[in-house]
């Protein structure tokens, strides 16, 4: 007889599920499927005939399953996965992974170091890098990943799972999750996605009376009604329809001779139901016994050892050499129990989890603490230093065995090796978990486990936890006080990035009473660099000074320690904070922050400050190539958010380059993964970048709905955005509608917001756009002017093309023509990097010119409406052709703008002037005000309003400007 059915029985319309889902991976349209039930009831051969399908329709197959040996390892299931994928030997495009290359070298060591940057988001950003793998790898044909053993995965691999469950739907991945149905975070993040419509829950159960016919005729190779319905019964009563203990139980009444072969046919014997083994455990046994002594104590150690297991151990714990290990192993009866693991080379696996418990079911305690014990020493020997799972793997032995205190000191220490690996979550379990056993031991141990448990608490996000666990420190001592106040930094640093500033800085105050007043520079630098982080947060004057002033104090400190770390932040946030005083000074602080982190091998800081750095090249003469380059090195190093960060400035860039295309691709691309990353200050400033974009093109409503969703993502609440939201945003939009009141009204708000809560943003428009629109309306003279553009931060190229353009102003009302004429021709050269900047420049200064009687101001125009017109801002365009015309300058009739004006309306003969009025009659503007912003007569305009409300059907004025409010704006 077989030892296992050859066909898959009573599954067929779980398996239609598969193939569907299947099909639709291949489509592109993935999604995740989770089968669920109890131990032995045919998870496993679903998953291999979903196997066998997705093979046979050329889909790149990833298999791999949770901890192999004693408790929960962090990724082991995708590690095993992804290095399946090697192993086929796969082609993979590495380089179009881009800086998720060097991430994946946390789970693939073939692909090189571990990315520079660990800190921050990792596991989202280790699951975006899996999500891109598999997508891919299955580019064309598909990808099928299957895990198995989700209920023993660890919270860390469980997280990354989530992410892709909850973006597998436009992924040609399908991923298959085996979970036994037991009480385990597997199986609510199963239930979770079911109830989300993110995943399905497939629910396997027990097979019927026919299917347990199948089965056992299957085994028997005999056609199912050949198979006596004595044996059918007694095969139900112990198993239920459990397909593995079936077939177990059937190997067990053929190995009794209690069913017996007779000729072509099976007959059960004559002998009582009493002789019948009820349990898996005995049929195990008698498999076991008829192996003989050797064999019984090398499938004993195997068991002990766990599910899956090397050669190497069960070696060293029975003496046995290879060749006899592999001749037991290999034997008849053993290879009904066990078989050569196909994931990992000299290790093999019981056929079933069922088999290693009920092995360990055979063992007294006693036997099973002495073999747990030998175990323990034999891994010790076998794998030094206890790598990677072997820590945790031993720790569960010596606890198996009773050693308390020995399972306490090796769980710390693995969950110390996991927090610097940053599997957070895994560490919090297991120094949990060392806590309880180290309740007994001295101070120090329990001490220094409580110190790693609460930096993994930080880590992990659990700050409350943190905090309030730790007093307990000064329940049990242990510490001095320089490494608690360690500690509170830390602390103070996790609460910062989770947003808590009050918790920050309770922290921070806790870790300067315990260092005291004498407290020695060198401790005090880390808290300072917290400190200033957090002031920046503040509201208030003096944020800035008080943030600069920490964090230089720190920097000088912590390069005298030397601290090289503590020196890159201070000097990177001490440039930062410097640069809205002294241009010149933050980029030399920058640049020692960078040369620290090159001498001492920090390449995220490097990476860091290169950003930075980029951001005074873009900001001093328009230029992106030292972003560019930042980019390159962070897409090298797998520094994903310092990449995202480069690029979020890049985009900014290309805005004020007047590049909106490629601005616009770049900002929903990096958005879309930011924000599935929730990565919120990069979400914040690039939907910030996308209302200033949409205002750069004279789009308010798009400006308002980006600025929407800004708020939503809570960039309202940071001080430090909104000079940049009047400035960069609102005040721009307001000009490209020829509303320049309005303009000054929010370049007001937005030098307002800058005086009370200074930020580390430039470009409000303090040195630039300001000064132009002041001295064109005459609010500003020429002693404010030279007060405001002599200060280094009025050096920037952006705010110097419009500090020239209004310097013209001032030097063409003093009569100084020509001065007036170079600095129009200056402030061309200065925007030479900012197209729509230069030409809105020059329509606004072309005004002043024509009425003082200075410059060019026809050529001017002519130039700012030919982009205009061709960037479509309509309301600019009209303005410089009216201006043209108050010259006497014929100008041709431009017909743009038809496209613009919804179906509803062109179909009634509305015209592209039409529109126009129309669009400022939603502004409750009266026809004088029209006819200054469009540069029309007011009669022009009053034959367009009586055309309008004949056209669109209105009984008057009032009723036209309320269509155009609630129908038009909509």
């Amino acid at each position: 007889m077989r030892s296992r059915s050859s066909i898959l029985v009573g599954r067929d319309p779980e398996l239609r599920i598969v193939e569907d889902a299947l099909a639709s991976a291949r489509a592109g349209s993935g999604g995740a499927l989770f089968l669920v039930g109890e131990s032995g009831i045919g998870k496993s051969r679903l998953a291999a005939a979903a196997s066998d399908l997705a093979f046979a329709s050329d889909m790149v197959l990833l298999r791999g399953r949770a901890s192999a040996v004693g408790p929960m390892v962090p990724f082991r299931s995708l590690t095993e996965a992804l290095l399946s994928l090697l192993r086929r030997g796969e082609p993979i495009d590495v380089a179009a992974l881009g800086p998720y290359r060097p991430v994946l070298a946390r789970l693939i060591p073939d692909w090189g170091p571990p990315a520079a940057e660990q800190a921050g988001g990792s596991l989202v950003i280790l699951a975006e890098a899996v999500l891109r793998l598999t997508a891919l790898v299955g580019a064309g044909h598909g990808c099928l990943m299957v895990l198995d053993d989700l209920q023993d995965a660890d919270a860390e691999t469980l997280a990354v799972l989530e992410y892709l469950i909850d973006n597998l739907a436009h992924q040609p991945t399908l991923l298959l999750g085996l979970v036994r149905a037991e009480p385990c975070q597997a199986h609510e993040v199963a239930r979770s996605s079911a109830r989300r419509g993110t995943g399905r829950v497939l629910d396997l159960g027990r097979l019927d009376h026919d299917g347990l016919g199948r089965i056992a005729a299957s085994c028997l190779d005999v056609a199912p009604a050949a198979v006596p319905e004595a044996a059918v019964e007694l095969l139900w009563a112990g198993s239920a329809g459990n397909p593995f203990l079936i077939e177990e139980l059937l190997g067990g009444m053929v190995d009794s001779g209690l069913l017996v072969e007779a000729g072509d046919d099976w007959r059960m014997a004559e002998r009582g139901t009493a002789d019948m083994p009820v349990s898996v455990a005995r049929t195990v046994a008698r498999r076991v016994e008829a192996l003989g002594p050797q064999a019984r104590e090398l499938l004993s150690v195997a068991a002990v050892v766990g599910g899956r297991f090397p050669l190497a151990i069960v070696g060293e714990v029975t003496g046995l050499p290879d060749r006899e290990l592999l001749n037991y192993l290999h034997s008849e009866h053993a290879t009904q129990l066990v078989a050569v693991d196909d994931q990992i080379p000299d290790w093999y696996a019981f056929r079933h989890s069922l088999l290693a418990e009920a092995l360990l079911t055979l063992l007294t305690p006693v036997e099973r603490a002495r073999l747990a014990s030998q175990v323990a020493d034999a891994v010790e020997v076998v794998f030094p230093g206890l790598p990677g799972e072997w820590c945790q793997a031993c720790a569960a032995l010596r606890l198996d065995a009773g050693d308390l205190l020995a399972a306490g000191l090796l769980f710390a220490e693995a969950g110390r090796r996991y927090l610097a690996q940053g599997a957070a979550n895994t560490a919090v379990a297991l120094l949990d978990r060392a806590w309880d056993l180290l309740a007994g031991a001295d101070p120090g141990p329990r001490a220094l486990t409580l110190e790693s448990l609460l930096h993994a608490l930080a880590e992990a996000g659990l700050v409350e936890r943190a905090i309030d666990s730790i007093a307990i420190l000064d329940e049990i001592g242990g510490l001095d006080p320089r490494r608690r106040a360690e500690l509170h930094t830390r602390l103070a640093w996790a609460a910062a990035v989770a947003g808590r500033s009050e918790h920050g800085l309770s922290q921070l105050r806790a870790a300067r009473t315990l260092l005291g007043p004498n407290a020695a520079a060198e401790d005090l630098a880390p808290i300072d660099v917290v400190a200033a982080h957090l002031a920046l947060d503040e509201p208030g004057e003096q944020q800035l000074r008080t943030a600069e002033d920490m964090a230089r104090r720190a920097a000088i400190v912590a390069e005298a320690v030397p601290l090289p770390v503590v020196a890159c932040q201070a000097w990177q946030l001490a440039g930062l904070v410097t640069r809205s005083r002294d241009p010149d000074e933050g980029t030399a602080c920058l640049e020692r922050a960078r040369e620290l982190a090159v001498r001492h091998d920090l390449p995220i800081w490097e990476i860091h400050a290169l950003v930075k750095l980029g951001n005074d090249d873009a900001l001093r003469d328009g230029s992106i190539e030292r972003l560019e380059q930042a980019r390159r090195q962070a897409t090298t190093a797998g520094a994903v958010t310092a990449r995202y960060i480069a690029e979020q400035s890049i985009t900014l860039c290309l805005v004020l380059n007047g590049d909106f295309a490629t601005a616009e691709a770049m900002i929903e691309q990096v958005l879309s993964t930011a924000a599935r990353l929730k990565l919120l200050e990069t979400v914040q400033f690039l939907l910030l970048n996308r209302a200033i974009l949409a205002a750069h093109r004279g789009r308010r409503r798009e400006m308002d709905e980006a600025l929407v969703e800004f708020r939503r993502w809570e960039g309202d609440v940071q001080p430090q955005y909104a000079s940049r939201v009047y400035g960069l945003g609102r005040a721009f939009c307001a000009l490209l509608e020829e509303n320049r009141e309005r303009a000054v009204t929010e370049l007001a708000q937005a030098l307002r917001a800058e005086e009370e809560n200074p930020t580390v943003m430039q470009l409000s428009g303090r040195y630039g756009l300001h000064l132009l629109l002041g001295c064109l309306d005459g609010t500003l003279d020429w002693p404010a002017f030279e007060e405001r553009t002599s200060v280094p931060a009025a050096g920037f190229r952006w705010d110097r093309l419009y500090a020239l353009f209004a310097r013209a102003v001032l030097e063409g009302r003093a009569g100084r023509h020509d001065e007036a004429t170079g600095c129009v021709e200056e402030a061309v050269k200065v925007g030479a990097p900012y197209e729509m900047g230069r030409h809105l420049g020059l329509r606004l200064v072309s005004e002043a010119a024509q009425a003082d009687g200075w410059g060019t101001p026809v050529d001017w125009l002519r130039a700012a409406e030919e982009y205009f017109h061709n960037a479509d801002i309509s309301p600019v365009a009209s303005a410089c052709r009216g201006l043209l015309r108050d010259t006497g300058v014929r100008v041709g009739q431009r017909r743009g703008g038809v496209d613009d004006i919804p179906a509803s309306l062109r179909a009634v003969g509305v015209t592209a002037r039409e529109y126009e009025v129309l669009l400022l009659l939603g502004d409750r503007l009266a026809n004088r005000e029209i006819a200054d912003r469009l540069h029309l007569s007011t009669r022009t305009v009053e034959k367009h309003v009586s055309g309008l409300i004949t056209k669109t059907g209105r009984p008057n004025r009032i009723a036209l400007s309320e269509f155009a409010a609630d129908a038009v704006r909509r």
